[in-house]
């Protein structure tokens, strides 16, 4: 069986994240989405706990696809699941040349351990989830950015944390 994982910190997952994952379920017998909570990332939105839920009903249609929230090494990560390939999404030149740089990373970790970069659709190369936070902190339609099963998720969990921020006023 043929497993790949695709990672990120999904801060919220993305119409393009998602396109990305739905490439990789084609061409992969099983995809795990590791989802990072990354202390690295200011300005997180959601918490690892909201981002795995949003990315869990972003990939229920796909029934090779599973998440799992990991706070440890992507390498650990592809070994815990036996998977050989991780995948990842570019949308330009300054992500080819991180993720070149991971995938030298993570193949010294773990010899035989490869990095398939898949070029971004032209639909959502200009997406990313810093875009997608600001069209949700000015309450601007979402649907062209997220995937649809998770627009009411996310406009619920922004009206829970406003109510709890009002609470303490």
């Amino acid at each position: 069986m043929k497993t790949a994982i695709c990672s990120g910190s999904f801060d919220p997952i993305t119409l393009g994240h998602l396109d990305i994952i739905r490439r990789a379920a084609a061409c992969f017998d099983q995809v795990w989405v590791c989802v990072s909570p990354n202390a690295e990332k200011r300005n997180q939105m959601f918490t690892p706990e909201e981002k795995l839920h949003l990315v869990q009903t972003a990939v229920r249609d796909l029934p090779n696809v599973e998440a799992e929230l990991w706070p440890g090494l992507l390498a650990d990560f592809a070994a815990l699941h036996e998977a050989g390939t991780i995948v990842r999404g570019v949308r330009c030149v300054t992500d080819f040349d991180l993720e070149y740089q991971m995938a030298l990373i993570n193949r010294q970790l773990r010899p035989g351990l490869e990095t398939l970069l898949l070029p971004a659709s032209a639909a959502y190369q200009h997406f990313s989830s810093s875009m997608a936070r600001e069209m949700i902190r000015y309450r601007q339609p979402l649907e062209q950015y997220l995937p649809a099963s998770i627009v009411p998720l996310v406009r619920e969990m922004m009206e829970r944390k406003e109510g709890a921020t009002h609470g303490r006023e």
